[in-house]
């Protein structure tokens, strides 16, 4: 994760923007722009969704360190929508930011070999070497076990600025079904944890984390914090501040003594910032941005200074 913990330093912000756009986010200056292009059609949509993407970027890629796309909000345009998703991971990252493809991909043999090197690695064409998405980090289901996990391992094992995050604890409202459950004495999401302090084992860097991260949910503040204390190399991911209910007091006991450890995410409250009173559709960029400050300010006020 050092490539990830350099930009929290740089920035003095443990954030990520998650970019699931939908078109009830986007304001409707873009969206006729887009209908007026390719008609009412789903090559409007994803374009529509670049153009906005592109906007959020531009406000807050000085400010927030990273941004993390979900999947889903890209597939449900087709293959424009998927074109779309590779074109906001690589605008993203020319604009020095890290990416976090938010994929939950899970499988095993040579079906995860293809996961892996669809997200983070590259495919051999004819001797040639390509990388299709080519995102710094992608969230994983480690429900299969090892199998499901080592062709990520041996992926990042030889590209060491890649990175992966498990789900662990996660922030829905039902996660405690199967992830509260004892198992020989333990919960499953302890033992999950375990396993993803044993796969990134061999690679702990100079910041004290391994390249294996746990998606943690800011939703279970205790388990939150507990984790924290117990998978010490692991750093986290937490989704459900802003929206989902989490607060800045929730994801405190997520961080180390030195700010660091976890990187929380806040998807809706930036990208819909705009609909909020005081700013006009047109704003919608700077009221990203605005949020974004905001967010990154509520935080860091219950954490350690950052990199002390």
């Amino acid at each position: 994760m050092e490539k990830l913990i350099r930009r929290i330093i740089e920035t003095k912000n443990p954030t990520v923007v998650g970019l699931d756009p939908t078109l009830d986010y986007i304001p409707a200056q873009i969206r006729e722009e887009a209908f007026a292009a390719y008609g009412k059609t789903l090559q409007s949509a994803a374009y529509a969704c670049l153009l906005f993407n592109k906007g959020i970027i531009d406000a807050i890629c000085d400010i927030v360190p990273a941004v993390k796309p979900q999947c889903a909000y890209y597939e449900q345009f087709g293959w424009q929508g998927v074109k779309c998703l590779a074109e906001t991971i690589a605008y993203a990252q020319e604009k020095g930011m890290y990416v976090i493809t938010d994929g939950k991909r899970n499988d095993i043999g040579s079906t995860m070999q293809a996961y892996a090197a669809a997200h983070l690695g590259f495919v051999e064409i004819a001797q040639t070497y390509c990388t299709p998405f080519g995102a710094d980090a992608l969230t994983v289901n480690g429900y299969l076990g090892t199998d499901g996990i080592q062709p990520l391992l041996d992926v990042i094992n030889e590209k060491p600025d890649k990175g992966i995050f498990v789900l662990v604890k996660t922030s829905n409202p039902s996660s405690g079904e199967l992830q509260d459950r004892l198992l020989d004495g333990q919960t499953v999401y302890e033992a999950m944890g375990r396993m993803c302090e044993q796969w990134g084992s061999n690679s702990v860097g100079k910041y004290g984390y391994s390249q294996v991260g746990a998606v943690v949910g800011a939703t279970y503040p205790a388990q939150l914090a507990e984790l924290r204390a117990k998978l010490p190399h692991t750093f986290f991911l937490v989704p459900g501040y802003g929206a989902q209910g989490g607060g800045a007091k929730d994801v405190a006991g997520a961080f180390d003594a030195h700010g660091l450890g976890a990187i929380v995410n806040s998807s809706r409250a930036v990208l819909t910032a705009w609909k909020k009173e005081g700013f006009s559709a047109e704003d919608y960029a700077q009221a990203a941005r605005a949020e974004a400050i905001r967010m990154r300010e509520d935080i860091t006020s219950v954490i350690a200074p950052i990199g002390a």
